[in-house]
């Protein structure tokens, strides 16, 4: 099965943020990607709001209840109780944790499962009584033991960290030694029962060459670089481009 596409939205949170209007639409946005065959929409909102606001998410959790049923909703970002009392009321199909600090830019790294297993362990629990799947943010390196630990705490899947893929779009020959283990983490983790995300610096270019080398891929969560695309293609276009890239016969 290709992997499913799950647009982030925070570059258009973002954007709009520059002025003080309410647009471009966050949930508009949002309603284009998902009319255009979107698997489910990605927010990551941080405490100062530079990006998502929060009382966007429950515009976006009625969006895909009112009119995109079969859509998913992930919400991602470090365990905080505020971030925690966040997905508990608001219901996202999936929460990914990250390993952030909340100055942080963006995301650039996995957890540490070592040196974070019982904060994990607390957190995965409180989550799994909600009845949320959960993901944990994971570098790309095939460490047993790590993974193994992930599974232990109660984690549903991983989502590979890409940033290094993504960054070497200059140097095809690290691209593919990058993506050889990011094939060998995956199948570690599949071993282990454990599903298998990925993110962070995806494009259309690299993506074909990621799912060659993870073919258990279940899921995508992109934004920035399908945002800038959206600017060149449109963002229906720039979504079908997307799932292409996954595999899809769109």
């Amino acid at each position: 099965m290709p992997a499913k596409l799950s647009v982030n939205l925070n570059a258009i949170a973002m954007l709009r943020n520059r002025r003080d209007l309410p647009w471009p639409s966050v949930t508009g946005i949002g309603r284009v990607a998902l009319q255009a065959g979107a698997h489910g929409l990605t927010v990551h909102p941080r405490p100062d709001q530079r990006h998502i606001r929060f009382s966007d998410v429950p515009e976006l959790r009625a969006l895909i209840d009112d009119e995109f049923p079969q859509a998913e909703f992930n919400i991602e970002g470090y365990p905080t109780d505020d971030f925690l009392d966040l997905v508990e009321k608001h219901q996202p199909e999936q929460v990914t944790l990250v390993p952030d600090d909340p100055s942080q830019a963006t995301s650039d790294h996995g957890w540490d499962f070592r040196a974070n297993r019982d904060r994990l362990t607390v957190v995965c629990r409180r989550l799994k009584a909600g009845g949320f799947r959960v993901s944990l943010f994971a570098d790309g390196v095939p460490d047993r033991e790590a993974l193994q630990i992930a599974r232990e705490v109660g984690a549903d899947r991983i989502e590979l960290y890409t940033g290094p893929y993504g960054g070497c779009f200059e140097d095809p020959a690290r691209a593919g030694k990058i993506a050889t283990e990011l094939g060998q983490t995956a199948a570690v983790a599949a071993e282990l029962g454990l599903g298998v995300n990925a993110g962070h610096d995806l494009t259309v270019d690299n993506l074909p060459l990621l799912v060659r080398h993870v073919p258990m891929l279940a899921e995508v969560s992109i934004g920035h670089g399908l945002t800038a695309d959206a600017l060149v293609y449109g963002m229906a276009e720039t979504v079908r481009r997307y799932r292409r890239a996954c595999g899809e016969t769109v």
